[in-house]
């Protein structure tokens, strides 16, 4: 079983890598982000420390897509994502390429889209460490590649290790 899940987090880690090579991601970037743009809204902002690596342009896309929907975003740049992962219990079956951290403590594994986290923090599960879409599918938030799609789930992750699906995403527009 150990085999599998390695063979898992090395095979993430190649379309991780992959995935920044062609869409050009920036290399320069050190050290923190911050954006605080968004539209305005009457739903209170929420704030998120999302640990990625300096490299990932999906993981840019990922934060662009939170701020426009009034979160507070802070980039942390860190070679250490399997140790943060770690630290916040998110077992390698659940890993995509970065980690958010709400003001709670909740974490927010991948390309979990805003409505998602923003419904479970205003309802949180019992037992529950946070939220997680494993992998990267191919058109959840930040991974959009013209009108692909592939159907993905959002796990609920849970303090003992196990997790449960939270919702089915099918389409585009039910990410929104």
């Amino acid at each position: 079983m150990n085999f599998y899940l390695n063979l898992r987090t090395v095979v993430v880690a190649l379309c991780f890598s992959l995935f920044c090579a062609v869409t050009g991601a920036e290399s320069s970037t050190q050290g923190k982000e911050s954006s605080t743009q968004g539209k305005a809204s009457s739903t209170p902002a929420v704030e998120l420390q999302v640990f990625k690596s300096a490299q990932c342009g999906c993981c840019k896309k990922w934060m662009a897509h939170l701020t426009l929907r009034d979160f507070i975003i802070h980039g942390q740049d860190t070679t250490q994502l399997s140790t943060v992962k770690q630290q916040h219990g998110i077992a390698a079956e659940h890993q995509s390429c970065h980690t958010a951290v709400s003001q709670q403590g909740f974490v927010f594994e991948g390309h979990v889209p805003a409505r998602f986290i923003r419904q479970f923090l205003q309802d949180p599960v019992p037992d529950a460490i946070g939220l997680s879409v494993p992998g990267m599918p191919t058109g959840s938030p930040g991974m959009e590649m013209g009108q692909r799609f592939e159907p993905y789930a959002v796990l609920v992750l849970f303090k003992d290790g196990s997790s449960d699906i939270y919702a089915r995403v099918t389409n585009a527009s039910e990410q929104y």
